[in-house]
């Protein structure tokens, strides 16, 4: 019961509405810091990060220092703070994308921060412009909360996974396009070349990551997910845990339920043992130098 307490429960259904404007507004967020950041290896300028207060751009360069954009979900307040002292401050409410758009716009330009972004919103369906999009328009802060809690967990056990490895490791970071929270082994080796503009620079190296998604599509509910890129031959049938985690062949990942994790003894040993198990998999199969990557 303890754990259930600690990990909540997280039905895509009850608060889809929600997930869909906050990935919208975390795409805002996100472009800015992107905008204004120096371009990093794999997309990371982009990323948010989890603290303990809900997701922050992190410092973000500009003119008189840095600024931050903060979604606190304790308070239900999205924050811009900048190094000068001065900062700004609007609640997380229910209200149109366009209207959150034009009300940080304006949070921005009141602190001296003018910023362009491309308002096509990426890696979605039917995209909507950030500026024209009065469709998606809602904001339950349980779940808003609930969803924040998860990453917050999730993140403690990638901070673990990654201290066992001493090649390239990402941190645990939101990446706003996917609307997920994912933590990146490299063996060191580039991997195939790959088209396009975002999945190019993402997968320029051989990569093992695993991730917390809130679902969608293929996957009706919140779902860790695990994959190796490239797919070495024969990962699909490699023996992984817990138990409950299986290959989705449609996605070319080995998926594990949120609810599963969230009902096991120890969800962090669950999740840990999942993280580790797929990438043992993904880099013996790929013949990875797990000698010289890892403690």
């Amino acid at each position: 019961m303890a754990n259930l307490d600690l990990w909540p429960a997280l039905p895509l259904a009850e608060w889809e509405d929600t997930y869909r404007t906050l990935h919208m507004w975390t795409q805002i967020a996100g472009k800015i810091r992107m905008e204004l950041s120096p371009p990093q290896n794999h997309w990371w300028h982009a990323a948010l990060y989890v603290n303990s207060r809900g997701l922050t751009t992190g410092p973000v360069p500009y003119p008189p220092g840095v600024f931050e954009i903060q979604f606190d979900f304790q308070r239900h307040v999205l924050e811009v703070s900048t190094s000068n002292g001065s900062g700004a401050s609007r609640p997380l409410v229910a209200e149109a994308v366009a209207n959150f758009y034009s009300g940080l716009r304006e949070a921005l330009e009141s602190l001296g921060i003018p910023v362009t972004i491309n308002l096509k919103p990426q890696e979605v369906a039917d995209p909507i412009p950030f500026d024209r999009d009065f469709t998606h328009c809602s904001y339950d802060g349980e779940y808003a909360q609930r969803f924040w809690r998860i990453l917050v967990l999730s993140s403690r056990v990638m901070a673990k996974f990654r201290s066992g490895f001493v090649g390239k490791c990402s941190p645990a970071h939101f990446f706003w396009g996917s609307c997920d929270l994912a933590c990146t082994r490299f063996s060191g080796r580039p991997a195939p070349p790959r088209r396009g503009v975002i999945s190019g620079p993402a997968y320029s190296h051989e990569c093992s990551s695993a991730g917390f998604w809130p679902g969608g599509g293929l996957v009706d509910g919140p779902a860790y997910y695990a994959y190796t890129v490239p797919g070495p031959a024969g990962l699909e049938g490699a023996t992984i845990r817990p138990a409950a985690a299986k290959w989705n062949p449609k996605l070319s990942e080995f998926i594990l339920m949120y609810e599963d994790v969230r009902r096991a003894d120890s969800p962090e040993d669950c999740l840990y043992e999942f993280m580790e198990s797929t990438y043992a998999a993904g880099a013996t199969l790929g013949k990875w130098d797990r000698n010289a990557l890892e403690i």
